[in-house]
């Protein structure tokens, strides 16, 4: 390898997969996506307890494609629910990893990332990294009023992805990200809708306790049957937490978290699955129509991105619902390993400095 040329290795550890990919400077040398069913994950009482599956199969995929640990320039890894930080590529730290081990603000694979990247970087000498990670809040103050004293409104959404593809919507437009105003909807196992204003996020539902729900939370409950259900004594406060962050959505419903098994269940007749498909996407809709008063109506695109925006139908559902807004953009899947290992490039080269956590 030509001393010009950095190899940069980006995890992104999700709720139900954890993907990989090794860039050689902007090219793609290669990318693999490892599904973990509901079974492979219930055999860890607590995420960070997957860390070594995880990690194991970060390896096997490098030795798979045959890339050496000593051909890497730097090591990348999704960020996880961290303090509240502005957007940008963070230095991975023992501060931050030590704060991420304790999860005091929650429990999610995306934590694993950084830790991943960090212990296997420092046995290779090289440096480690995280880019916008999922505590980005860029939130004005009006924003994180809840109605109650007590509970301050947090930003916890899919940044990294959201603020990827804003990125390159804008660029398709002739336009730089911080000249453009967004509703940027990630669809995945949650689901985020924010608005972006010249570069920034400015409101977001938390996609752990907020907005619509998804595959496998719970999403905005009503909050009077919530206090009753919580001290109806027939779960534990571990049990309700569970069920908001990875047993509702469409599990709580069909016992899946696969959107494509319930439009099969869908097509085959079965009403209920056609009515919480419904429910998604009228959900969605709403939560974009809110972050449209956000902006004031200035509304430049509408954009769904994430894995369940290959959904035909869920998508078509939603832009009837809004297209009166904005236009609306369709960027299936996400930008996450591409944006990771861009992030580190630029610091590795120079061309940006790393944010040290603190």
């Amino acid at each position: 390898m030509l001393q010009s040329q950095k190899r940069v290795l980006a995890i992104n550890p999700g709720a139900t997969s954890t993907k990989i990919a090794v860039y050689e400077n902007e090219a793609l040398l290669f990318k693999k996506t490892v599904e973990h069913s509901v079974y492979d994950l219930e055999l860890f009482p607590k995420v960070f307890d997957q860390y070594q599956y995880r990690l194991d199969l970060v390896l096997q995929a490098l030795e798979e494609e045959n890339t050496e640990l000593g051909s890497l320039s730097a090591i990348v890894g999704r960020g996880g629910l961290l303090k509240p930080l502005a957007g940008g590529t963070y230095q991975v730290n023992e501060k931050m990893v030590s704060d991420l081990q304790r999860a005091e603000r929650g429990e999610h694979a995306s934590n694993l990332g950084a830790v991943m990247a960090y212990n296997l970087a420092s046995q290779l000498g090289i440096p480690s990294f995280i880019v916008d990670p999922v505590s980005v809040d860029e939130m004005e103050p009006v924003a994180k009023i809840s109605g109650l004293a007590d509970l301050e409104r947090i930003s916890l959404s899919h940044a990294l992805n959201m603020k990827a593809v804003a990125r390159k919507v804008a660029k398709e437009m002739g336009k730089k990200y911080e000249e453009v105003n967004f509703v940027v909807v990630h669809l995945g196992t949650g689901v985020s809708v924010t608005p972006h204003k010249n570069g920034k996020m400015i409101d977001v539902n938390n996609a752990k306790a907020e907005g619509p729900f998804s595959p496998d939370r719970c999403g905005g409950l009503p909050a009077d049957q919530l206090v009753k259900l919580c001290f109806s004594g027939k779960y534990s406060e571990g049990e309700l937490k569970e069920m908001l962050s990875s047993k509702g959505g469409f599990y709580s419903y069909f016992g899946t978290k696969d959107a494509r098994e319930v439009e099969a269940m869908a097509a085959e007749g079965n009403q209920k699955a056609d009515i919480v498909l419904d429910a998604l996407a009228y959900q969605v809709a709403k939560e974009i129509g809110a972050m449209a008063a956000v902006l004031e109506g200035e509304v430049d695109r509408i954009i769904l991105t994430g894995g369940i925006a290959y959904s035909k139908r869920i998508v078509n559902d939603i832009i009837k619902r809004v297209k009166f807004i904005a236009p609306v953009e369709i960027v299936p899947g996400e930008e996450e390993l591409e944006s990771l290992a861009f992030g580190a490039l630029r610091v590795i080269r120079g061309e940006e400095e790393a944010v040290i956590y603190s």
